[in-house]
């Protein structure tokens, strides 16, 4: 088994980061790391710390922010602490699992790597950078403790994994769609602009790449539940709507599939 790592590095405007890319057989996966304004927005997998130390190294941030406890995203955290001491902030539901010794599934601790135990402190309603006020908003579904940042002056919007793709084929198995809807129906109650994805990259229209992931999880909500109306069982549903497994379903042995979109859907379903 093979697994094999890559790195790149650039500049949007006033926001830098490092995008690392890791493969292993058909399965290939990127995760993206920013600094704004003296801000560290996540810090990558635990796989990719040795491309992405130089990048810490340059970016000379004053803290840390993380928008969710996921391993891809909080895997430099121990390293950026015992260096450079900056303080690390996180919602305070994951902060005591993340004080933790890792407990996630096995394949996640060969693809991204084992993240160490870290502590972080609590954020507020709002977290202050250099020379800004970015609001935190609370964005669960994806992760319990997922939140997104944004710079109200600029338009500055960073999402963690809440946009990722338009259209949600495959979900881990704790997810939830309706929550995920109800997160995205919040974020864009807020004004911005373009938005920084720590998986699609940076994307210029935002609102309206947000608005039709609303729209197709809305439609892909009705269908279930209609379906589900009609008798169809789970897997019936699954056959109709989604294009057989992917990769990532078999190597995770089954945490990835479109079932669970089913399934957190009709069980949300009043």
């Amino acid at each position: 088994m093979l697994i094999k790592t890559e790195a790149n590095e650039g500049t949007i405007g006033n926001v830098r980061y490092m995008e690392g890319v890791v493969a292993l057989n058909r399965v290939k996966l990127n995760v993206y790391c920013y600094e704004v304004d003296g801000m560290l927005i996540d810090t990558g997998a635990p796989r990719l710390l040795s491309e992405f130390k130089s990048f810490f190294d340059k970016v000379r941030a004053d803290k840390v922010v993380l928008t969710h406890s996921h391993e891809d995203h909080v895997g430099g955290v121990a390293y950026i602490k015992r260096k450079y001491n900056l303080p690390i902030y996180m919602d305070k539901i994951g902060i005591e699992d993340s004080m933790k010794k890792a407990n996630y599934p096995f394949y996640r601790k060969v693809f991204w790597g084992k993240r160490e135990p870290f502590q972080a402190l609590p954020l507020e309603k709002t977290i202050e950078s250099r020379n800004a006020t970015w609001d935190v908003i609370q964005t669960p579904g994806h992760a319990p403790d997922h939140v997104s940042l944004l710079n109200r002056k600029t338009g500055q919007l960073f999402t963690g994994d809440l946009f990722v793709q338009p259209q949600t084929k495959i979900i881990l198995k704790d997810e939830s769609i309706p929550t995920i809807i109800s997160s995205i129906r919040r974020v864009l109650g807020y004004d911005f602009g373009e938005l920084y994805c720590c998986h699609a990259g940076h994307v210029k229209s935002g609102r309206s790449v947000l608005q039709s992931k609303l729209d197709y999880l809305l439609e892909l909500q009705e269908k279930i539940r209609e379906l589900s109306r009609k008798g169809y069982s789970e897997k019936e549903i699954q056959k109709q709507l989604f294009d057989g497994r992917y990769s990532i379903s078999y190597i995770s042995f089954g945490e990835w599939d479109s079932i669970h979109i089913i399934r957190s859907v009709l069980r949300e379903t009043p």
